[in-house]
C-alpha cells in the first residue's frame, strides 16, 4: 500500500514520456465516451429506423449502462491479469464492433445487442486508463490527471452531439456508423503501436496468474480502502449522473416549466462547472490525502441540501435556484473520482484494475437502478401512457435519491472509521479538522 501523509514532501515531477503515454490513453477514453453517447444523439433517428417508441430506445441505454456497470469486476481481474494495453486494445475492438452492427442493424435485437458490446467495450476502458495513470505518474500528480482524464474524455460527447450529429444528417445512418467503427479501428491501432502498460524495468505490475488474481480479488475487497472508495463513488456520482443522462432535461421543461434552450443551457452549464471544480478536487485530494472524506461530506452535504430546498420549494423554483442546483450537480462527477483515488493509494499495483472496478460498480449501479425508480415513480403517479408529469410527480420521483444517499453516507462512515483505526495502530491520529486547519495555517503538522 502507499497511502501518503499529508506532511509528505513534493513528489518528482513527470517525465515527457509519461505525459504522452497519458494522451494515447486519454484519446481511447475519449473515443470510448464518443461511442457510449452516439446513440443518445441519434435517438430520433433511430426511432425511426427500428420502428420504435422512446421507451425502446430508453431500453437501449439501459441495458447498456447495466452491461458495463456488471463488468466492472470481471474486467477488473482480467486488466490485472493482463494489463492495460491488451484490456485497452480489447475494448476499442469490442466497440467499434459494436458500432459496426449498429450499422447494419434494421430491427431492436441487432441494435440491443450493438448496444451490448459498445457496452462491454466502454467497460474496458476507463479503469485500465486509471492504471496507466497510477503506473506512469507520481503519487501527488495522479489525482490531478485522474480529474483531467474525466474531463477531456467528455470531448466525446460534444464530438458526438456535433460532428456525428452533422454526418447522420449529411448522410445516412450506415455510412455515419461505419465511421463511428472506423475511428474506433484507428484508435486500437494508436493503442497498439504507442501505448504501454509501465515504464520500463518497473516489473511486477499484473498478476502471474488465475490463483494469484482471484486472490487478489478477495483482498481487494477485504480492504477498507476499496470500499471507501465504492461508496465515495456511489454517493458523489449517481445525483448528477441521471439528472444529466436522462431525467434532468423533462425535469426542468415538463416540470418545471422551462423552455428548451434554458434547459440545454443549465445542462451544459453542469458539464462546464464540472470541468472547473475537477483540477481542484484534485489538487486537494494531492496536498490532502487523508482528508478526502471531508471534501466527500462537503459535496454530499452541499448536494442533498440544494435538492431538499427545490423539491420542497413551493411551486416552480425560482432560476437562480435551479441554477444553484445544477452548479452543486456539476461537482458529483469529479467528487466520484476521489472513490477512485481511495482504491490507488490503499491497495498494490497487482490489485488496481480490480480496486478500480469495485470502485466503478458503485455510482453506475446506484445511477441505473435511480433511472429506474424515477421512471416507475413518474409511471405510477402518471395516468395513463402521458409523458405530462406533475411536478408533485417529480418531487416524489426525485425522493428516491435520499435512500441511495443514506446507503452512500453509511458506507463512506463505516470504512472511513476502519481506515482510521488502522492509521491508529500505525501511530497516526488525525486531528479534527479544524484544529488540523489552523495547525497548517501556523506551518504546523496535520495530525497529533
Amino acid at each position: 500500500m502507499q497511502p501518503a501523509g499529508e506532511d509528505a514532501p513534493i513528489a518528482v515531477r513527470p517525465s515527457a514520456r509519461a505525459y504522452a503515454i497519458w494522451l494515447v490513453a486519454l484519446t481511447a477514453y475519449t473515443v470510448a465516451v464518443f461511442h457510449r453517447a452516439s446513440l443518445g444523439v441519434a435517438a430520433v433517428q433511430a426511432q425511426e429506423r427500428f420502428a420504435a417508441g422512446a421507451s425502446v430506445v430508453a431500453f437501449f441505454l439501459v441495458v447498456q449502462l447495466a452491461v458495463y456497470a456488471a463488468l466492472q469486476v470481471p474486467v477488473g481481474v482480467a486488466l490485472d491479469r493482463f494489463g492495460s494495453r491488451r484490456m485497452i486494445l480489447a475494448g476499442a475492438v469490442t466497440m467499434a464492433t459494436g458500432q459496426l452492427v449498429l450499422a447494419l442493424a434494421t430491427d431492436v435485437p441487432a441494435a440491443v445487442a450493438a448496444r451490448v458490446l459498445v457496452g462491454a467495450g466502454d467497460a474496458m476502458t476507463f479503469i485500465s486508463v486509471l492504471r496507466v495513470i497510477s503506473l506512469w505518474f507520481p503519487g501527488r500528480t495522479v489525482p490531478v490527471i485522474t480529474q483531467l482524464t474525466g474531463i477531456l474524455g467528455q470531448l466525446g460527447s460534444i464530438v458526438a452531439a456535433y460532428p456525428l450529429v452533422a454526418l447522420l444528417h449529411g448522410t445516412s445512418w450506415r455510412a455515419t456508423f461505419l465511421g463511428a467503427a472506423a475511428t474506433g479501428i484507428v484508435v486500437a491501432v494508436l493503442v497498439l503501436v504507442a501505448l504501454r502498460d509501465a515504464p520500463a524495468g518497473t516489473g511486477g505490475t499484473t498478476a502471474a496468474g488465475l490463483a494469484e488474481v482471484r486472490g487478489n480479488l478477495a483482498a481487494t475487497w477485504r480492504e477498507p480502502g476499496t470500499r471507501i472508495g465504492l461508496y465515495t463513488h456511489l454517493v458523489t456520482q449517481f445525483s448528477g449522473t441521471v439528472f444529466a443522462l436522462l431525467w434532468g432535461y423533462p425535469f426542468l421543461v415538463v416540470g418545471q416549466g422551462r423552455s428548451p434552450a434554458v434547459a440545454a443551457a443549465l445542462l451544459t452549464l453542469l458539464v462546464v462547472v464540472g470541468m472547473g471544480v475537477g483540477p481542484l478536487f484534485g489538487r486537494l485530494c494531492g496536498r490532502w490525502p487523508l482528508r478526502r472524506s471531508d471534501l466527500v461530506f462537503g459535496i454530499l452535504a452541499a448536494t442533498v441540501s440544494v435538492w431538499t430546498v427545490v423539491l420542497l420549494w413551493p411551486g416552480r423554483a425560482p432560476l437562480p435556484l435551479l441554477i444553484l442546483l445544477v452548479v452543486v450537480l456539476g461537482t458529483n462527477g469529479p467528487g466520484s473520482m476521489i472513490g477512485f483515488d481511495y482504491a490507488r493509494t490503499e491497495n498494490p499495483a497487482e490489485r488496481l484494475g480490480s480496486a478500480s472496478g469495485v470502485v466503478n460498480v458503485g455510482g453506475f449501479v446506484a445511477s441505473l437502478l435511480t433511472i429506474l425508480a424515477v421512471g416507475l415513480v413518474l409511471d405510477v403517479l402518471t395516468p395513463g401512457a402521458s409523458t405530462a408529469y406533475e411536478l408533485d410527480a417529480f418531487r416524489t420521483a426525485f425522493a428516491v435519491q435520499y435512500l441511495f444517499w443514506a446507503v452512500g453516507l453509511i458506507g463512506v462512515l463505516r470504512r472511513r472509521r476502519e481506515l482510521r483505526g488502522r492509521l491508529a495502530r500505525d501511530g497516526i491520529v488525525l486531528a479534527p479538522l479544524s484544529v488540523a486547519v489552523r495547525a497548517r495555517l501556523r506551518g504546523g503538522s496535520a495530525y497529533r
